[in-house]
């Protein structure tokens, strides 16, 4: 925990610092309730994460409407495969993370510190005054959403009333009740990033895996969309005994069903030394799947690559063709069946729509 600045009180006046919405205070502290890290935060302190602090016993969010980063994406970019294929997201996010993860892809968003006292301030409303005509629905990425908790209560409703959808790019790592007032509020999916097994996340995570997968099951049991993404690492998580038990985690919490998404690791941040990963690790670990009875598994960071595509599980028809984050043929009939054999193919949305 560090001091942010001598007379934190200041900062109240910023629009970008707002009350928490989850935490319990304990004698002279407060236990931020927004991830499973519990932080426990003094006055004039702030949590993991850096984006929560205590101001006179109470905990404040410092990122509300702090926006770093704002793009309209496709949604196979997240990459969500099957949720309403071919339309396109308000992606947006702020500063922060409460995972170390070495490797981050988002480094320069996620491990700089908010700064209140400078930020600009974006409120729901304006980030929704965009021509609607542009997106379908929004995407809270880039740094961890989570965070975002306070930000998302508040536009995810003003979304749904515009027929929009609500998306989060998440490591996972939310408690339950912010889960559920995400799910309350309008949260329709998540794309989750399991970073590997229990051991690695908690040697390069300081984390516990288990809470992600909790919530991997607890989403789905809401009725969210989910899909789940794993990067493969050279000498991290890439070996055989390492991709089974991310496989058979997520045959036991997510389901055959659910799509699976191994992405391709490229040197960043701390990992700088790291080679690219090996196209063969990743369709070692595309195999290893489908043998373990994972029916929709697909290749990331691959452009051009085969598995990057949709085919039926019952009969192999190719179903969805994809380059990059482009669908070039979409062949699923108009109930999302395959129009070879009539499998059901679960698919939330209508392309084109």
């Amino acid at each position: 925990m560090e001091t942010l600045l001598s007379q934190p009180q200041d900062l109240l006046e910023r629009p970008n610092v707002r009350e928490a919405s989850l935490s319990t205070v304990e004698g002279g502290a407060t236990r931020c309730l927004t991830c499973e890290r519990r932080c426990i935060i003094s006055p004039g302190k702030v949590g993991y994460c850096r984006t929560r602090i205590n101001i006179e016993g109470r905990l404040y969010t410092l990122i509300y409407g702090d926006i770093s980063s704002i793009s309209i994406n496709p949604i196979e970019k997240k990459p969500l495969y099957h949720f309403w294929p071919g339309s396109r997201a308000l992606t947006f996010g702020s500063w922060g993370c409460n995972f170390p993860c070495p490797w981050c892809q988002n480094s320069e968003l996620s491990k700089r510190p908010p700064n209140p006292k400078t930020a600009e301030y974006v409120s729901p409303q304006d980030l929704l005054k965009m021509p609607k005509s542009r997106f379908q629905g929004t995407s809270i990425s880039f740094n961890e959403p989570t965070l975002m908790l306070e930000y998302a209560l508040d536009l995810f409703p003003l979304a749904k009333r515009m027929g929009l959808y609500n998306t989060y790019v998440s490591n996972g790592y939310m408690t339950t009740s912010a889960l559920r007032k995400l799910s309350d509020a309008g949260l329709d999916a998540v794309k989750f990033d399991v970073k590997g097994g229990f051991e690695s996340v908690r040697k390069y995570c300081e984390a516990d895996v288990g809470v992600v997968w909790r919530n991997v099951k607890s989403s789905i049991s809401m009725g969210m969309h989910v899909e789940i993404v794993t990067l493969i690492i050279p000498r991290i998580n890439d070996d055989v005994e390492a991709v089974t038990e991310i496989v058979r985690e997520h045959l036991r919490y997510a389901g055959p069903e659910t799509p699976l998404h191994f992405s391709r690791f490229y040197p960043s941040y701390m990992m700088m030394d790291r080679k690219a990963t090996p196209i063969e690790s990743l369709e070692k670990a595309y195999l290893i799947a489908k043998r373990e009875g994972v029916e929709y598994v697909y290749l990331g960071n691959c452009p051009g690559h085969k598995y990057e595509n949709t085919y039926c599980p019952r009969c192999g028809e190719l179903l969805i063709e994809r380059y990059l984050f482009d669908i070039v043929d979409y062949r699923l009939g108009a109930e999302n069946s395959c129009p070879a054999c009539g499998e059901d193919i679960p698919i939330t949305g209508r392309f084109g729509t």
